[in-house]
């Protein structure tokens, strides 16, 4: 019986150290995961400026240049490194160059892609705007029934149209309109429509049988659109007059993917309501856009990920007497207090929020910066971040450092943002 507990007692052991083992183990590659996410992949460094490399782990960096060595010294959290004349010499200055990050000044990690850059101010705005875009193309938002003449029900285009197809032609003319749509399939005459679609990146041809409706006119039964329009936040404007907005791009509501821009504009607008932000639903900001061409502020000329870009005609009044603040890259932000800028009540103010978090691998997802909303009064009017803030500055320590683009839809007093290095890289 001895030999037996004996025997038992050693299988235990074993499989304790085991487990100890693999604990430890999976402990190692989680603190590596950490650590590594912790490093960014990419760095901005302005011209003459050396690379910070403070990110709150135990690693020190050497810059290089592929697998040359061009400047003396370790760089660990912000200490001097010597500029060669070979780095000021080199034909690629205000391109890039790397940094080898070790742990502990041993144990290499990664590199990191350093771009230089000149140093830039931005007036941030955080003034509302009214935007208005017009499709390059109609995209196709759904599909719906016919009632032909005789009372029966039919839905031609299912199954042969797509949402987010845009049309390009109708019988092998171009189109650009939902009136020119409308008046191709008006004078069918009963046959058969062919439509060239743009779906994803590819181009193809469909046929749709339109029905003679109980109004006497031919339809098909798509439901399109051509243009779209909306409230947002003006972000930055610099010194040449071009703007970044929003953060993010503007997309359709019913589709979810980015409007193809062929013209639009920001306007002047006035915001007649705040719906407050409750746990499980996001406010809103309603406004009046004033379309008239004295109200026009700029043109729309770029829709992507990451904003919309374009050219100022005007500065808004508000704008007119205030300065350019320099950027902070996403490296030097810190937690702690920073502002958001709006219009919110009408007017431009600051707002106290809390820096949370940074991401510095969320060059995608427009939600490098975690916050909080702090201030007292924005709390009160609005509950938080409500839609329409997007696009609003986020100020550190009189710096930009990025924008408003989201909510969370669980906590309205929570927001992310995007780095500001992301909108200007565009």
């Amino acid at each position: 019986m001895s030999d037996m507990l004996q025997r038992l007692w050693i299988q235990f052991q074993r499989k304790r150290n085991t487990a100890g083992c693999l604990g430890i183990l999976v402990g190692v590659i989680f603190a590596y995961a950490l650590l590594m996410h912790s490093i960014p992949d990419k760095m901005y460094v302005e011209q003459g400026k050396e690379p910070d490399c403070s990110f709150g782990v135990p690693v020190t960096g050497t810059v290089v240049k592929s697998t040359q060595v061009f400047a003396n010294g370790q760089v660990t959290g912000g200490s001097a490194i010597h500029i060669t004349p070979a780095r000021q010499a080199d034909p690629g200055r205000k391109g890039t160059y790397q940094v080898l990050c070790k742990l502990f000044g041993t144990i290499p990690l990664k590199r990191i892609d350093v771009q230089e850059v000149s140093k830039k101010e931005l007036v941030a705005a955080g003034t509302n705007i009214g935007i208005y875009v017009k499709n390059e193309q109609i995209m196709i938002i759904g599909t719906g029934e016919v009632t032909d003449e005789s009372g029966v029900r039919s839905e031609p285009a299912k199954n042969v149209v797509r949402s987010g197809d845009y049309i390009l032609a109708v019988n092998g003319e171009e189109i650009t309109s939902k009136e020119q749509l409308v008046e191709k399939i008006s004078f069918c005459e009963g046959k058969k429509i062919r439509l060239r679609l743009l779906r994803g990146k590819e181009e193809i041809e469909v046929s749709i049988q339109p029905v003679r409706s109980q109004e006497g006119v031919y339809q098909i039964g798509v439901w399109v659109r051509d243009d779209i329009a909306g409230v947002g936040t003006l972000t930055y404007i610099t010194d040449d007059q071009k703007y970044g907005a929003l953060g993010h791009g503007v997309t359709d509501a019913d589709v979810g993917s980015l409007i193809d821009l062929g013209k639009g504009a920001i306007y002047e607008t006035t915001i007649l309501e705040i719906r407050k932000g409750q746990r499980g639903q996001p406010g809103e900001m309603s406004g009046m856009i004033n379309y008239q061409e004295e109200y026009k502020l700029g043109t729309v000329e770029e829709n992507t990920n990451v904003g919309i870009y374009g050219s100022m005609i005007t500065m808004p009044e508000e704008l007119k007497e205030v300065d350019a603040v320099p950027v902070m890259y996403k490296e030097g932000i810190k937690k702690g207090k920073a502002q958001i800028i709006s219009s919110v009540e009408g007017k431009r103010r600051a707002y106290e929020i809390r820096i949370e978090h940074t991401d510095f691998h969320s060059e995608g997802n427009n939600k490098g910066i975690q916050f909080q909303v702090t201030d007292k009064r924005l709390l009160n009017d609005t509950g938080g971040i409500v839609q329409g803030m997007s696009g609003s500055p986020i100020v550190q320590d009189g710096h930009m450092i990025g924008a408003v683009t989201h909510v969370f839809i669980s906590d309205s007093k929570m927001g992310y943002g995007i780095f500001i290095e992301n909108m200007l890289e565009h």
